[in-house]
């Protein structure tokens, strides 16, 4: 029975791309939601998939989606039935491929999307739907076999991980067996099958069970662990950090998977359609070859800039800054962007409005206003809570004899501005413990997560060894005004010593160490810094101000 014809359930939505055939088998660019008064908008559907809604209809290439919606979040079993006897059907006469079928399987990614943003608080599953029957149909549609067993050991770790609750630790040590150092991209198809029948080992010794070989029983568990996510310690967390209500809830998008993972002319990337730290008007992309998304926002992994994209996919850097100027004049305001390209063809996964500095914030508002993006009122509106004294850098003040500067121990890409000074903290309970003694406190951590989200609230700073400035923790960071520096390689930790090494340098955990967020310098013992003002956009501000208030301003810039 084709899927038009069934009775569409309540609170579900299917995305299409404007000219490809949905469940009614015409063309459209809407979400699929009939006769049942359930109107796609941000609180039912999520502000993640409605925004796809609104990509897509813009012309933007957004792969086919289902939306589950928020309605379901306390009782995610609800949906299920609904889901495989119609909306998956629905995806499956979108795409042309059918979940579970051994020639043409339908593979996706499971994502949450809550009506407000919560970066990186609940789960994601990509690569659902391979298992041993599926996975020669993905090898004969695709020809790439290093693709293919790359994305089934993914799926056995992540589900691992988010479904059955084993420790991520446990594949992260066996990829390090494997790649004996290496890069894990650099494994070819032979390793990467070999590594996907470790982790299926792994995964019947830690949850007494085979990994689950039926792609329907992947999904369904896919679909209740991220609903369940509403719930997990760091999403709570978040929320009560932001004072976001309980009962909102959080929409499950099921979507057709692309990947990024495909060769030397594919990634994932997520940008930022102008700087966040300064508001530049220019794309600020994170971008890693031959990846998948979670390996950039998962705080895991390091990153390369937009040059990358440029190079190994130029027809793609050119339609993302073009989608970034569409998304800007769609959303008007800055927007936080995922994309993945495969085989050199631009895929957008989805957008919201950009977390950024106050200095960003002001200098985005007052050029989105020059450009005719957004009016008086709405620059205004934006720039409020912002002191225009306050609008400057805060710079390192020469330190030592003779004024010489400061000498660094370690240098590390930079996510989020700021001079800061503390006390090394290597775990949350040492930054809690600290930070109500009243001692400030720099966090020290191998990888910039999430889960860090409470320990980051009582500390000043946060410094990585590994991740990407756009990963969802400094994201994260950027929101809560923390400076932030990620990917330093000249950081070891050694938790079992409670010490680090910087270059040459060990500290105990307890001395004091100093980031700059403006260079990505890391230095010994505490610093002294300048708020340097920039008096042209405070200016601006002032301006602004005067305008609208009908007269001269009594704040002057300065």
């Amino acid at each position: 029975m084709k899927s038009s014809a069934m009775h569409w359930p309540k609170h579900f939505y299917l995305i299409t791309q404007a000219g490809q055939a949905g469940p009614s088998g015409h063309g459209h660019r809407h979400a699929h939601h009939e006769q049942h008064g359930t109107k796609a908008g941000r609180e039912s559907m999520g502000s993640k998939a409605y925004n796809l809604l609104r990509m897509a209809a813009i012309g933007l290439r957004v792969p086919p989606a289902l939306v589950i919606g928020t309605q379901y979040t306390q009782a995610p079993d609800d949906c299920l039935l609904p889901a495989f006897s119609v909306g998956i059907p629905a995806l499956e006469e979108a795409t042309g491929l059918a979940l579970g079928d051994p020639r043409r399987p339908l593979v996706v990614s499971v994502r949450s999307g809550a009506p407000v943003s919560m970066p990186g608080m609940m789960e994601t599953l990509l690569n659902v739907g391979l298992c041993d029957a599926t996975l020669p149909g993905l090898l004969r549609q695709t020809g790439n076999p290093r693709m293919v067993w790359d994305a089934y050991r993914r799926l056995v770790a992540s589900y691992a991980e988010v479904v059955a609750g084993v420790d991520p630790a446990l594949f992260e040590q066996e990829i390090a067996r494997v790649a004996q150092g290496r890069d894990e991209r650099l494994l070819d198809f032979n390793e990467l099958r070999g590594l996907t029948r470790s982790f299926q080992s792994i995964y019947q010794q830690q949850v007494g069970e085979p990994f689950p070989q039926s792609a329907t029983a992947q999904l369904g568990a896919a679909i209740r662990a991220v609903f369940t996510s509403w719930h997990a310690e760091k999403a709570v967390s978040y929320r009560k950090l932001n004072h976001i209500d309980d009962q909102m809830g959080t929409a499950v998008t099921v979507q057709q998977m692309v990947f990024g993972n495909s060769g030397g002319h594919s990634g994932a990337g997520v940008g930022f359609t102008r700087d966040p730290m300064s508001g530049q008007p220019a794309p600020w992309v994170d971008f890693l070859v031959n990846a998948q998304g979670e390996d950039v926002v998962s705080g895991r992994r390091n990153a390369h800039g937009h040059e990358a994209l440029a190079e190994i996919a130029p027809d793609a850097w050119r339609q993302l800054q073009e989608g970034a100027k569409a998304l800007e004049h769609e959303f008007k305001d800055m927007q936080d962007f995922e994309f993945t390209v495969q085989d050199g063809v631009l895929h957008w996964l989805q957008t919201r409005a950009g977390k950024r500095t106050p200095l960003a914030s002001v200098r985005i508002a007052l050029d989105l206003l020059e450009e005719g993006v957004i009016d008086e009122d709405t620059a205004l509106e934006r720039t409020q809570n912002v002191a225009v004294e306050s609008l400057g850098t805060l710079q390192l003040v020469a330190q030592g004899e003779g004024g010489q500067a400061a000498q660094p121990l370690a240098r590390a890409t930079p996510a989020c501005p700021g001079v800061v000074s503390g006390e090394i903290a290597l775990d949350g309970e040492r930054a809690a413990a600290r930070a109500a003694a009243g001692v400030p406190v720099v966090l020290v951590r191998q990888d910039a997560e999430t889960a860090d989200i409470d320990a980051l609230g009582h500390a000043l700073g946060l410094l990585t060894q590994r991740g990407a400035r756009t990963s969802h923790a400094a994201v994260v960071a950027r929101q809560l005004g923390k400076v932030c520096l990620v990917g330093c390689g000249d950081l070891h930790i050694d938790l079992a010593g409670r010490s680090i090494q910087l270059g040459t340098k060990t500290l105990p955990e307890g001395d004091v160490i100093s980031l700059d967020g403006n260079s990505g310098q890391v230095f010994a013992g505490a610093v002294a810094a300048v708020l340097v003002p920039d008096k042209p956009l405070q200016q601006r501000l002032l301006q602004l101000r005067e305008k609208k208030a009908g007269g001269p301003s009594q704040a002057k810039a300065r």
